[in-house]
């Protein structure tokens, strides 16, 4: 037998699924996360599907894993101490960023201290015109003088972004060599090997960020790497990307830029999959794992792509899934404030201690304790049998806070819950302001170990009226990572008009980027099949300061038809904006190219429905709407398709729990997913 593994890890759990080759089955798993021994997460849930499910380790032939430590590095700010090298008269690139406050209707908004502060800031002489020409070779001596200044002050690695090298990266990598040759073995990062795009701010916080999680990213993979020969898998290890495609671990190590948001891509490359499956093309994923909750719009089963997406409190400006993180986890923990207001998160428990009813030494009350006080939580195992809920220790938690606030401990409990979604929904209406978006259009998909237990709360609030749960929502994220496309993103600035003399520079370096992409998927990737060339531009009207993509057809940009090129913008600029001006002259700034090889994915049977009510396998007593409620409880491997039941309802199996209040009628769809609806 042959098994493609994809495993997914979070603060609280690590998540694996398995399908088999041969048989077309999907296996999974949970286990707890280990982040004091990275890697040995993976020995455990390898070891565990042999044990429950007969998957040896010689029989992986692929694995591949999503993983957040990217994100957490940036956030918790334990990244390496960084110095930035600049063009003289330059060093307050990061200090002015674009003038924007945090939030523009806070009077107390203040902008975030920058990963490298001006202290460690430095100037070399150099210059490269705007057109890409040298003005002024680099002068040693500067460079010589600012990394020794950059070193006393302790810097541990240095980024180079020096003024126009988008066009022209000589200095650049001038510089990069004086440094490998003065102090060989320091880190040393270039923004045009990151990401070399036009607009000064944007190429340089892409490469401090790049620079920042680097030399952790690439310890972390390298355990993993490890510790997958320790296992005794052959497979060489994948990891999700950002843009929602996969590459090679090693290749991470330093494309560390492009998998930053490896764990949130990977669970909206598996939602769009279920949501093409249940018919449902439009809809708006929520997972919610142990630590955070992240939002994503699908759109005609495809998931939505963007730059600028936020990293802790910097955007990074490199193609990517667009999915925001936006509120607490079932790890979140529940507090008291000075004023005596019941607050909940960010602070996480994450898997060591973990939430008090884990029974690991975990002490305060999380948003998992609250569920389990109000009976939701504590009636199945959880996580594959990895945790046995200890609910006297979740009420002895809960019950703190509950004399400290004055209340009863179910009602504290539920005033946990209520603040959650509460916190949720702000964040997501935020977000349905930006996007443009009538949540009631829309079917909210819930997934990670926290969301199925969550959403049809966030729902009711949004006014959503269809909530998707799919067969396996606690590990989607594994395999939204096993069935991701080996892909990558090309850039190039060329600033063109289109129509002009300079028309053919369009088909040049198009060329450029697709042997560039097609050297990546076969020497980088070593992947021999088939693949596709997906071409776009950034273009905007002349006098206008920003551009927007659109797509180009790979007939009109290999017959150089610019007035099909320039037709495609003014579709895409009267789509956004409701107007365009098809007489303006109209330029491209950037070319883009994606190159996709795709992955084998696994077939999900659509079966027969059989229409009937579902018969409960027993009641249990739940705190709802003030006072104790009887309500049904399922067991999902029962409900088959055609199944149906009526809220308030527990839906439990071994990865998540699904809770169902009063108002929402649910049936299982041809392909296993539980579709619940709002009565009204």
């Amino acid at each position: 037998m042959s098994f493609r593994v994809g495993v997914d890890i979070g603060g609280t759990f690590t998540d694996f699924c398995a399908f088999n080759d041969v048989t077309n089955e999907i296996h999974t798993l949970k286990v707890l996360s280990s982040p004091d021994k990275p890697g040995s997460e993976v020995i455990d849930g390898i070891k565990a599907l042999g044990v429950r499910y007969g998957v040896s380790a010689s029989d992986v032939v692929y694995f591949t894993h999503g993983t957040t430590i990217g994100v957490n590095t940036v956030i918790q700010r334990k990244g390496i101490r960084l110095g930035l090298l600049v063009t003289r008269n330059f060093t307050d690139v990061l200090e002015l960023a674009r003038l924007k406050m945090p939030d523009m209707y806070s009077l107390l908004s203040v902008r975030p201290e920058a990963l490298i502060t001006k202290d460690r800031i430095f100037e070399v002489s150099e210059r490269i015109r705007a057109d890409g020409s040298i003005e002024q070779e680099v002068d040693p001596a500067t460079v010589e003088r600012s990394l020794a200044d950059a070193q006393e002050v302790g810097c541990e690695g240095i980024v180079i972004a020096l003024i126009n090298s988008y066009r022209n990266s000589h200095n650049e990598q001038a510089v990069k060599a004086m440094i490998q040759r003065l102090s060989p073995g320091f880190p040393v990062f270039c923004s045009t090997d990151v990401w070399p795009i036009i607009r000064e701010y944007e190429r340089t916080v892409t490469a401090v960020i790049h620079g920042y999680v680097q030399p952790r990213v690439s310890q972390y993979l390298e355990s993993l790497q490890q510790a997958l020969l320790d296992a005794k898998v052959n497979a060489i290890p994948q990891v999700t990307k950002s843009n929602g495609g996969v590459m090679s671990a090693e290749l991470g190590r330093t494309a560390c830029a492009q998998m930053i948001l490896s764990g949130t891509a990977a669970g909206v490359i598996g939602a769009s999959h279920v949501s093409k499956l249940s018919g449902h093309p439009n809809t708006m994923s929520l997972d919610i794992g142990g630590t955070s909750a992240d939002v994503a719009f699908i759109r005609d089963g495809q998931p939505q792509f963007g730059i600028g997406e936020v990293i802790g409190e910097f955007p990074i400006f490199i193609p990517s899934v667009a999915v925001t993180s936006i509120g607490a986890g079932g790890g979140s923990i529940a507090w008291v404030d000075d004023l005596g207001i019941l607050r909940v998160g960010p602070e996480s428990a994450g898997s060591k201690p973990g939430p008090a009813c884990y029974g690991n030494g975990g002490k305060r009350a999380t948003i998992t304790d609250a569920f389990v006080v109000l009976g939701y939580i504590g009636q199945f195992d959880l996580g594959y049998s990895a945790i046995e809920i200890d609910v006297t220790k979740a009420r002895s938690a809960v019950d703190v806070l509950a004399e400290k606030i004055g209340k009863e401990t179910e009602e504290t409990a539920q005033a946990i819950v209520d603040i959650a979604v509460s916190g949720m929904y702000m964040e997501i209406s935020k977000l349905i302001s930006r996007y443009a978006v009538d949540p009631r259009e829309y079917a909210l998909q819930a997934f990670g170990g926290a969301g199925p237990m969550m959403a049809c709360f966030v729902a009711r609030e949004l006014g959503m009226k269809t909530i998707i749960i799919p067969t396996t929502p606690g590990v989607l994220s594994a395999l939204g990572g096993l069935i991701a496309d080996i892909k990558n993103d090309f850039i190039k600035t060329v600033f063109v008009e289109l129509g002009g003399a300079e028309t053919t520079v369009i088909q040049e370096e198009y060329k450029s980027l697709e042997d560039r992409a097609l050297e990546w998927l076969r020497e980088e990737q070593a992947y021999e099949g088939d693949y596709q060339l997906i071409y776009s531009a950034d273009m905007r009207y002349r006098g206008q300061a920003f551009e927007i993509e659109a797509i180009l057809s790979a007939k009109d940009v290999a017959s150089g038809d610019v007035t099909a090129m320039a037709e495609a913008f003014h579709r895409e600029h009267e789509l956004v904006y409701e107007h365009c001006d098809r007489d303006a002259a109209v330029q491209i700034v950037n070319l883009r190219l994606v190159i996709v090889g795709a992955s084998p994915k696994p077939i999900f049977p659509e079966h027969n429905l059989t229409v009937q009510p579902a018969t409960p396998e027993r009641t249990v007593e739940v705190f709802t709407g003030g006072r104790l409620t009887s309500v049904s409880l399922f067991r999902r491997e029962q409900l088959h398709p055609g199944f149906t039941f009526d809220g308030p309802a527990i839906v439990v199996q071994s990865d998540c729990t699904s809770c169902v209040p009063e108002g929402l009628s649910g049936n299982v769809d041809a392909y296993g997913n539980l579709v619940l609806h709002a009565d009204h």
